[in-house]
């Protein structure tokens, strides 16, 4: 598991740590995994069914960065607690983005006890880029009363951007042919 960082200009209330990691990766899927202790006030989005959906960083959403290459293009990948996700590709830092295709829905499930809580997302591999990647990790986590915190493997500037290329620190290896 790789540590979560906040960003230090909004910390949370009561969340103490944050690890995200790859679980899996073969032909059909990238699975990826968040750990969240402290989540005993974090608020979960209400199931609103599989589909996309915009603004999901406005309440508590996990993300996914993956810059193919030496970039400067890269692909976000949004996915709820909802079941409510997205998908897009820019072609440098906040520029050109557009709807990235996907074959099939992302799968997520959210598990949540009195102080930990387990976030695990499937997207399809047809749907990712090819070749290795940089990638980055995020969760945006809203609390109870309305704290929103930004975590991210690192941070590069004065206020949250999980687009800036400081935060995409884990080499991911494109997978071995079969």
């Amino acid at each position: 598991m790789e540590e979560l960082t906040p960003h230090p200009s909004q910390a949370p209330e009561t969340i103490r740590s944050v690890k995200a990691r790859i679980i899996g990766r073969d032909a059909q899927w990238l699975r990826v995994r968040w750990n969240i202790l402290g989540a005993g006030k974090l608020v979960v989005p209400p199931f609103a069914g599989r589909g996309r959906a915009d603004g999901l960083w406005q309440t508590t959403c996990f993300e996914m960065f993956v810059m193919p290459g030496e970039g400067p293009g890269y692909s976000e990948f949004n996915l709820s607690p909802s079941e409510r996700w997205n998908a897009y590709d820019f072609t440098a830092r906040r520029e050109g983005m557009s709807e990235r295709p996907m074959p099939r829905e992302p799968e997520c499930t959210m598990r949540k006890g009195t102080d930990m809580a387990i976030f695990d997302a499937a997207i399809p591999a047809a749907g990712l880029p090819e070749g290795d990647w940089l990638c980055g990790f995020t969760a945006v986590l809203e609390e109870e009363g309305g704290t929103r915190s930004y975590w991210a493997f690192a941070h590069g500037g004065d206020a949250p951007d999980f687009h800036d290329p400081a935060c995409f620190t884990l080499a991911v290896a494109a997978p071995k042919p079969a």
